[in-house]
């Protein structure tokens, strides 16, 4: 015997059709809605969150330049910027696709003659200064830097207010 014909049964005995609907809806409908939702995000996630899994890895990626110059131009560069996926790796170290794709950038750009600080300039207009482990002072990043010297300042007047009351209570 199915959901609805146990609450077409209910409702014959009470009479209570908003009881007997109710209990109809909450048997049949919500679990086929949850699996059908659940599908839906499954299928709809999967080939994205895999596309750029699935991509070759680019020329650079894990290949060094054939000139050694220019490879070590590139290698300090990289141990400069930031893997936006690891977030604490280099993209020297780390093993990310998206590293592999910026370490290919910056080679191939090396490569083509263009200078480490206009490489540095072009991902940092491309992905923000997250990107270089030693961003630039301008006004949206000054609070970084000046957040430290303001809490200095404010931790030595509060201890030289302190001990100015150790000293007055001795006296």
């Amino acid at each position: 015997m199915t959901h609805f014909s146990l609450s077409l049964r209910h409702f014959r005995e009470s009479g209570n059709l908003v009881g007997s609907l109710a209990r109809a809806f909450r048997a049949c409908w919500v679990p086929a809605f949850a699996g059908m939702t659940m599908l839906v995000c499954f299928l709809g996630a999967s080939p994205s969150a895999l596309a750029q899994d699935s991509l070759p890895a680019a020329p650079y990626a894990n290949r060094q330049l054939d000139d050694p110059a220019l490879e070590a131009r590139a290698q300090a560069l990289m141990e400069t910027l930031r893997c936006l996926k690891c977030q604490s790796q280099s993209i020297a170290d780390s093993d990310a696709p998206m590293a592999g794709d910026m370490r290919n950038q910056v080679r191939e750009r090396i490569a083509a003659g263009e200078q480490p600080e206009a490489i540095r300039a072009w991902l940092i207009e491309r992905y923000g200064d997250y990107v270089t482990y030693t961003p630039r002072v301008r006004a949206l990043t000054a609070p970084l830097f000046a957040a430290p010297l303001i809490f200095l300042a404010i931790a030595a007047l509060l201890l030289r207010r302190r001990f100015r009351k150790a000293r007055a209570r001795q006296a």
